[in-house]
């Protein structure tokens, strides 16, 4: 029979900087990429909703868009991968509304630490950097 890893045990295996610090979770920092899709929408609208959604949600890097997807990249402050996957998954409908976002499905999600994502860029393997910072077409 397998048993199953508790969550306060995967706690005690986690390294020292990642422990918690005076009784409180240490937090640290993920990138996150959400992808999203659904029926065709006018392009223009498409990137006004992003850059609304860039302006309430302050840390977004970089949106790309066509009319029936778009992908937001940023990074997000969470306790654990848990967390900051929980408020990515969310992200899309919570700011539907109030940026007037396609009524879109996400289709995908990554969530990478820090050093996993510095780590990809040295090895040639992250976000294309002739992507600036804002929101671009594909």
């Amino acid at each position: 029979m397998r048993r199953l890893a508790s969550v306060e045990e995967n706690r005690r295996a986690r390294p020292a900087q990642q422990r918690e610090t005076c009784g409180r979770p240490t937090p640290r920092l993920w990138h996150v990429t959400l992808s999203v899709a659904g029926d065709e929408r006018p392009r223009t609208d498409v990137r006004r909703a992003l850059e609304r959604l860039a302006h309430d949600h302050p840390f977004l890097l970089t949106g790309r868009y066509a009319g029936d997807h778009a992908e937001i990249r940023y990074w997000e402050e969470a306790r654990d991968l848990h967390d900051a996957a929980a408020v990515a998954l969310r992200l899309w409908g919570e700011h539907r509304r109030t940026a007037q976002l396609p009524p879109w499905e996400i289709v995908g999600l990554e969530v990478i630490g820090r050093e996993a994502y510095h780590q990809r860029v040295a090895e040639g393997w992250g976000p294309p950097p002739a992507v600036p910072v804002g929101v671009h077409p594909f």
